[in-house]
């Protein structure tokens, strides 16, 4: 499902965390070297997506993020922020020609360019941690 996320409101923030968990704690992000990707330039989105992003005429960017349980796609129309929590046990990864990756969940999905390494290191990050179900951090103390 996708929320607008522009405001602080704890009713979509609860739903958020119940689907793809918490954010990473620090020691967490250190040792997969990072949650957040790089900037990802859309080059097609389902429908539902696709009605927000053409209400304005900015680049159609998003981000990613690692959650616990699955990731969150973000991105920005006119001066709102949507967020698509995707967990780990419905997200599906295509790598399409060798410049493109497909996010799907259900009946929604975004390809994004990628047209450098570190995005490809990114995706490859998500799929490790996808087949592992998930982030879990076993302290070596």
């Amino acid at each position: 499902m996708l929320y607008n996320v522009s405001y602080n409101n704890p009713k979509i923030n609860r739903e958020i965390r119940e689907k793809v968990g918490n954010m990473l704690t620090l020691k967490e992000r250190w040792k997969i070297k990072g949650s957040g990707s790089p900037k990802l330039i859309m080059t097609s989105c389902s429908i539902q997506i696709h009605n927000l992003m053409v209400l304005d005429n900015n680049a159609n960017t998003c981000n990613v993020e690692i959650r616990e349980k699955g990731i969150i796609v973000r991105f920005r129309s006119l001066l709102e922020t949507y967020a698509l929590p995707i967990p780990f046990y419905k997200l599906t990864l295509y790598k399409g020609k060798a410049e493109e990756y497909s996010i799907y969940l259900d009946n929604y999905f975004i390809k994004v360019l990628a047209n450098r390494k570190s995005i490809h290191n990114y995706f490859n990050k998500i799929q490790n941690l996808k087949n592992d179900q998930g982030f879990t951090y076993v302290d070596d103390l």
